[in-house]
C-alpha cells in the first residue's frame, strides 16, 4: 500500500539507518550528510542543506532536489560553467560533437535541458517552465488530479524487471497514459504530484534491493539492469528526446529526512550505472528519491523489498502527448 501525498515530518520512534556501504570508493555515510545539514528559514518553507542535495519542507510536503549535472560529464571532453543574470548554464561538450545544455536557477532547479549538435540545432529535451493555470502559485508543483483508473491487469501495470524480458519491459515504458493527458506538465510537476506519475505505467527494479542503509550498486546488481537498459536504448533510438524518472524508495526503518536523501542517492546511482555501464544517454534520464514515502509491502519495519529503485517514461506528461508511440523496426 502506498502512502498517499508527499510526506512532511512525523513523530516516530526508530532506529537510525545503518551506515550505508561506499559507493564508488567515496566513504560517504548518511550520518556525514547529517552532521553536516544547515537548515533556514525561506518565507514559509525550511530549507535543509546538505551535501549534493536540497531538502524542503512546505507544509505537509517534504521533498528533495539536487544538481544532475555531474551524470553528465561520464566520457565529456570538456564542461564549461557560466552565468547568465541570476541562472547558470553548463555546457557539456561530447567527443562526437554533441553539446548538452543544462539551465538552472539561483536555487539550482532545472529550468531547461537542451542537446546542441555540431550545427548548434538545439532540440529541448526538459522544459521546466511552470506551464498551467495562470495565478497559481508556480511555487506550488503539487497537481491535484484523481488517481488513474487502471483497467488492466496490475502486473501489466507494475511490471517487475526479474520476470519481464527486454521486449515486456519496452511495451511497459511506451504504453500511452491511462488517462487523458490535459496539459503538457513541469519536471517538476511530474516529479512531486503521485496521481500523475501514476498515469504512466512503471518498472519495479527488483533485480536490485539494497541492503539497509546503502545506496551501492554491487556488480551483479549492475549486471541485472540489462533489460532496462536495453528497453530505453530502444526507445531512445526512436525518439532521442524520451525522458524517463528513475525513482529511489527505502523502507520505514530510520528517520524520514535521511531515508529522503537515501532514496535519491540510490536513484542516482542507478542512473550513473545505466550510463557508464551501457552506454544509456544522461540527459534521458531524470532521477527523484521519495524516501520510505510510497511503501510496495505496507509494514514499518526492514523490508528488502521496500529498498527499490523504479522507472516510468514520462515524455507523454511532459510533452501532453496522449497517443502511444510506434514501436520502431527490430
Amino acid at each position: 500500500m502506498q502512502r498517499s501525498g508527499t510526506a512532511g515530518p512525523q513523530s516516530k520512534v526508530a532506529p537510525p539507518p545503518e551506515a550505508p556501504a561506499a559507493t564508488r570508493g567515496s566513504g560517504a555515510t548518511i550520518q556525514s550528510f547529517t552532521g553536516q545539514r544547515r537548515e533556514t528559514r525561506d518565507g514559509n518553507r525550511t530549507v535543509i542543506q546538505e551535501p549534493g542535495r536540497t531538502i524542503i519542507r512546505d507544509g505537509d510536503r517534504t521533498f528533495i532536489r539536487r544538481n544532475e549535472n555531474a551524470r553528465f560529464e561520464i566520457n565529456a571532453r570538456n564542461v564549461r560553467t557560466e552565468r547568465r543574470g541570476t541562472d547558470t548554464v553548463t555546457v557539456v561538450e561530447r567527443s562526437d560533437g554533441t553539446r548538452i545544455v543544462t539551465m538552472t536557477d539561483t536555487d539550482g532547479r532545472l529550468l531547461r535541458r537542451l542537446r546542441r549538435d555540431r550545427n548548434n540545432r538545439d532540440v529541448v529535451i526538459i522544459d521546466n517552465t511552470y506551464r498551467g493555470p495562470p495565478g497559481r502559485d508556480r511555487n506550488n508543483f503539487f497537481v491535484n488530479v484523481p488517481p488513474p483508473r487502471i483497467s488492466i491487469p496490475r502486473e501489466r501495470y507494475i511490471v517487475e524487471a526479474q520476470d519481464a524480458d527486454e521486449a515486456v519491459i519496452y511495451e511497459t515504458f511506451m504504453a500511452p497514459p491511462l488517462e487523458r493527458i490535459e496539459r503538457g506538465y513541469s519536471l517538476d510537476e511530474v516529479r512531486y504530484s503521485p496521481a500523475l506519475r501514476d498515469r504512466m505505467r512503471r518498472v519495479d527494479v527488483d533485480t536490485i534491493n539494497f541492503e539497509t542503509g546503502s545506496w551501492e550498486v554491487t556488480p551483479d546488481g549492475a549486471a541485472r539492469l540489462k533489460g532496462v537498459a536495453d528497453a530505453i536504448m530502444r526507445a531512445v533510438q526512436a525518439n532521442p528526446n524520451e525522458v524517463f524518472l528513475v525513482e529511489g524508495h527505502t523502507d520505514a526503518i530510520g528517520p524520514d529526512l535521511d531515508n529522503l536523501s537515501l532514496s535519491d542517492r540510490r536513484a542516482e546511482a542507478v542512473a550513473l550505472v545505466l550510463t557508464e555501464q551501457f552506454g544509456v544517454p544522461a540527459e534521458n534520464l531524470t532521477t527523484q528519491g521519495y524516501g520510505e514515502q510510497y511503501l510496495k509491502v505496507n509494514t514499518q519495519e526492514a523490508e528488502r523489498t521496500n529498498r527499490r529503485v523504479t522507472v516510468r517514461r514520462i515524455t507523454p506528461l511532459l510533452s501532453g502527448q496522449n497517443a502511444a508511440a510506434a514501436p520502431p523496426p527490430r
